[in-house]
């Protein structure tokens, strides 16, 4: 009996482990909403007290860390021979596991740079997507085991700025989304044909293609861009991809990528500038599409079916902008969305079914805050150009604790934070800090 209970025992703390030590998969965490269980996460720290290490980076991204299991993956750039970095390090320690170069050429402009997108895992493959169109898996020793240029294959991205998409992995496919223009724009893009925007699933362990779909837009001119990444959410039993871009939300079958229903009544003018960057985020029924510019946010109630009007609208958020977003993409935990407003500096906890904030803060400084807000341990995580910390009671909006991480050379830090195993990872522009018990 002894025998047996010990048995018991152990399984029972494996289990509370497991729980308690998830890994931080995808851009927005493991649930896709930009939250996660963890718990007992670190909320005061300083430059030298509380990090369990801090890594050199050769160059600047806007990337999330990815964490599996001891692999830490960072997405970069190399500033001494202007490169794209593939790069694995040890979460225990911080040392280097492996290094690829993917690419040369950082940029095309300079609000941004190739290596924006962050890349995703399964614990088997790590796979890394850049602005340029490359494209390429390797297991999780570095080995690579496949990849292409989305460019070479299916034509330039007709994008006015540097294109950003984060790759998914959801149920065994890996998709990707290019939501771009029509026209050629600053001489990019097709001039002999249209250039169609897309969503394309493949099989992650070969990039095998097992469909690509057009997704036909009314949008005009830049209000066709989008630099979203698409997010999967299931709903009264009905899984789907959600896709938010060129003037409207739609849900796809993650199968087959049939179009199942679209809403998009909020451009009804088609401003031409409507670019959009906050990615769609669900919960409690509804999808959030936080329009540009100062504009609202738009709740949608999932579960239709075809082409949606205004009565598919769960709430519309004031027209005094008391609540917008124009960079970062709000996160859903504990029941509510957690909105974060760059146009605003402030952060506002939101009741799904009504868009009422239950508490509404400023955030301390002057840099702006474009990074998107993680959520876990009953606290929200953010970060600002400047490399700031701020950490916020999620239960009464109560700042905590407000930390600078930064040097010199922060002064566009736009990298969520990522939780996974009771630890946070925060990277700078030339820093990757592991914050916890080592």
């Amino acid at each position: 009996m002894k025998y047996f209970h010990a048995i018991a025992v152990c399984l029972t703390w494996i289990s509370l482990i497991s729980l308690q030590a998830a890994d931080w998969p995808q851009w927005r965490g493991p649930h896709f909403n930009g939250s996660s269980e963890e718990t007992q996460l670190p909320t005061e720290w300083g430059k030298d007290d509380g990090i369990a290490w801090s890594t050199d980076l050769p160059g600047s991204s806007a990337a999330t860390p990815i964490i599996s299991g001891d692999h830490v993956l960072i997405t970069s750039t190399d500033d001494t021979n202007q490169s794209l970095l593939a790069m694995c390090l040890n979460r225990s320690d911080g040392s280097l596991r492996w290094s690829k170069t993917v690419g040369i050429g950082l940029q095309r402009d300079n609000r941004s740079n190739f290596a924006s997108p962050s890349p995703v895992t399964d614990g088997k493959l790590a796979i890394f997507f850049y602005g340029n169109g490359e494209l390429v898996a390797f297991d999780m020793e570095g080995q690579k085991k496949w990849g292409f240029n989305l460019e070479k294959r299916w034509g330039e991205f007709c994008f006015q700025w540097t294109f950003s998409s984060s790759p998914l992995l959801y149920e065994g496919t890996l998709y990707m989304q290019v939501l771009q223009r029509n026209e050629p724009v600053h001489g990019r893009g097709f001039t002999d044909q249209p250039n169609e925007s897309y969503l394309v699933a493949m099989d992650p362990s070969t990039g095998t293609v097992k469909w690509k779909i057009t997704r036909p837009s009314q949008a005009k001119m830049e209000s066709l861009e989008a630099f979203t990444t698409p997010m999967p959410f299931t709903y009264n039993g009905r899984s789907e991809i959600l896709i938010l871009g060129g003037d409207d939300v739609t849900g796809h079958h993650p199968e087959t990528g049939e179009e199942l229903w679209r809403w998009g009544t909020w451009n009804p003018t088609r401003i031409t500038h409507w670019r959009l960057v906050p990615s769609p985020v669900a919960g409690d029924g509804v999808v959030l599409a936080c329009a540009p510019k100062k504009d609202p946010i738009y709740a949608v109630r999932l579960g239709g079916i075809g082409k949606l009007n205004d009565k598919a609208l769960a709430w519309v958020s004031k027209e005094d902008r008391s609540l917008s977003s124009d960079v970062p993409t709000p996160a859903f935990a504990e029941g509510d969305f957690f909105i974060l407003s760059d146009v605003r500096g402030a952060l506002s906890r939101v009741n799904p079914q009504s868009g009422e904030p239950k508490w509404s803060i400023e955030l301390p400084g002057r840099s702006k805050y474009e990074a998107s807000p993680t959520v876990a341990g009953g606290h929200i995580y953010l970060m600002n150009f400047a490399a700031d910390v701020v950490v916020v009671e999620s239960a009464t909006g109560t700042i905590k604790a407000n930390i600078p991480m930064g040097s010199g050379s922060d002064n566009m830090t736009r990298s969520s934070i990522a939780v996974a195993h009771q630890q946070l990872f925060i990277r700078t522009n030339k820093q990757l800090h592991c914050i916890g018990k080592p």
